[in-house]
């Protein structure tokens, strides 16, 4: 076993140990983060929150803007580090800045910090490593808990930073009153079955895992399709596929397919489409029918009990049933291992790949 799919298998591990004595009775919802410097006040005060990210961290953290202005009603704004800073963003005392990094020693990401913390930014750190420069220099600091992460891709790195920023909502809507309580102990009760949940996928399913990755590796070209947090999802599905198979992938909003990329599907290509979002899935299934038409092969991901996809698509993974708001940390594992599995199938070194670096620590 490579140490890539060793690492994506890791993950129901990884995911335990970052909710690990983090549910337990500490206020309504049994949350506890540890001691932050963050107060109550400050995050009832709270007008605007700015997450800055490279690579897959920042996917992580679109899935959160998605989560946050949900549950808190607030603005979220995500920025890729490398470019956050040289437009001089407009940063008050009333933003909370999150910077999320595996290694915690992203050079981009660390410039960000330093630029937000001058304008009096309040900022709270996710990352993976204990006492690295992000954790050191930041306000706050949220550990992921992912343990050691040697593959140049991430994969646990990122279920985990998801988790960690899930946990770090709930706190938040709790403090601000964003929600109703019973449905934040809901929400709290079902992050307790996420790891076996990513389990079933790891063993269960790996068969027509396997039999989607077969086809996709046939080809030069892929895209993913998503609305909403499948959206975000799906750009680290396409992030995934490109890094390790170097196969050139897309990812787009289902809905932005009309306006010019429909241009660029042929017949048969791989259409990977995420389909777990019950208020938007008539809209999916109809941009899933635009593909069809077109005659691309569509590829789906669903969550188990919806069958609304068994007339527009090819080949339907099902997942375990989850609330539609958690349907991040699972969608995206199928996505890592149609990634590896392709890549294996097509020869490539999925540790090592070509070109790229674990920890990016140069601008």
């Amino acid at each position: 076993m490579t140490i890539h799919a060793q690492e994506i298998h890791e993950q129901p591990r990884a995911l335990r140990d970052c909710l690990a004595g983090r549910l337990i009775s500490a206020g309504k919802t049994g949350i506890d983060l540890g001691d932050l410097k963050i107060t109550p006040a400050m995050i009832r005060d709270l007008q605007r929150i700015v997450m800055v990210a490279c690579g897959t961290a920042y996917h992580a953290c679109l899935v959160a803007k998605y989560v946050y202005e949900r549950m808190l009603r607030i603005p979220v704004e995500v920025d890729i580090a490398s470019e956050f800073r040289y437009r001089d963003p407009i940063i008050g005392s009333n933003t909370l800045t999150i910077v999320v990094s595996q290694s915690g020693e992203t050079a981009d990401t660390l410039a960000a910090l330093r630029e937000v913390k001058k304008k009096g930014s309040h900022i709270i750190a996710v990352t993976n490593v204990m006492n690295s420069t992000v954790s050191r220099e930041a306000d706050d600091t949220v550990y992921t808990r992912a343990g050691q992460e040697i593959a140049v891709a991430s994969t646990k790195a990122y279920s985990t930073q998801l988790l960690a920023l899930y946990l770090l909502g709930f706190y938040m809507a709790e403090i601000r009153d964003a929600l109703d309580q019973s449905e934040i102990e809901g929400l709290v009760r079902e992050l307790y079955r996420i790891p076996g949940q990513v389990e079933t996928i790891l063993t269960s399913l790996v068969d027509d895992i396997k039999e989607m990755s077969a086809y996709v590796a046939k080809w030069e070209d892929a895209f993913f399709i998503g609305r909403g947090l499948d959206y975000a999802v799906a750009l680290e599905g396409a992030l995934k596929l490109k890094e390790i198979s170097y196969i050139h992938a897309e990812s787009y909003a289902a809905g932005e397919l009309k306006h010019g990329t429909l241009a660029l599907i042929v017949d048969d290509i791989p259409v990977l489409c995420v389909c777990t979002q019950g208020e938007v899935m008539e809209k999916m299934v109809s941009n899933m029918e635009e593909v069809k038409a077109r005659h691309g092969s569509i590829l789906a991901f669903a969550c188990e009990g919806d069958n609304r996809l068994e007339d527009v698509a090819d080949q339907t993974l099902f997942l375990p049933k989850v609330p539609d708001l958690l349907a991040p940390i699972l969608t995206v594992v199928p996505l890592q291992l149609i990634a590896y599995y392709a890549s294996v199938m097509r020869g490539t070194d999925v540790d090592q790949p070509r070109n790229l670096a674990k920890s990016v620590t140069v601008e």
